[in-house]
């Protein structure tokens, strides 16, 4: 019988799994790169750019995404790196951290300047990539209406 994420995490402190789904590309590769995460420490609460692994209330699917702002009322807004909208998440949805991700055989800590630079730069650019795909949008649909 397999232990699920929440008992790894709670009986090793830590959950190694690759990474399925694309919400979090370019940073992690469906099917590829490996994450590892750490449990959640008590006392210690995740801060702005750190990717938290949290489930959803009243729902089984655990989600790897990346807190974009504290919220004054202790919740956090998070959103995937290759996605355009947030959801609010409650500190005690939140599991882990990612600690490190596994990239080609190659171990990249998340405390690495390039990790680092890569989630500063991903991040504050967020408003210039909402307005592109809004763009990338718009021309498309004008593109099908001129051919239409």
């Amino acid at each position: 019988m397999s232990m699920g994420i929440e008992e790894v995490l709670n009986t090793t402190g830590s959950y190694v799994y690759t990474n399925v789904g694309t919400s979090m590309m370019p940073l992690l590769r469906e099917h590829r790169d490996v994450m590892v995460i750490r449990k959640k420490d008590a006392g210690k609460r995740p801060r702005r750019l750190d990717v938290v692994l949290f489930r959803r209330p009243g729902r089984r699917d655990y989600v790897l995404h990346r807190i974009m702002r504290v919220n004054d009322d202790g919740t956090y807004w998070i959103m995937g790196d290759n996605c355009m909208t947030g959801e609010t998440v409650a500190e005690d949805n939140v599991l882990g951290i990612l600690e490190a991700v596994v990239r080609d055989g190659k171990h990249v800590p998340v405390t690495s300047p390039a990790f680092r630079l890569y989630s500063h730069l991903w991040c504050d650019a967020y408003p210039v990539r909402v307005a592109l795909q809004r763009l990338r949008r718009r021309l498309r649909g004008a593109l099908r209406g001129a051919r239409g």
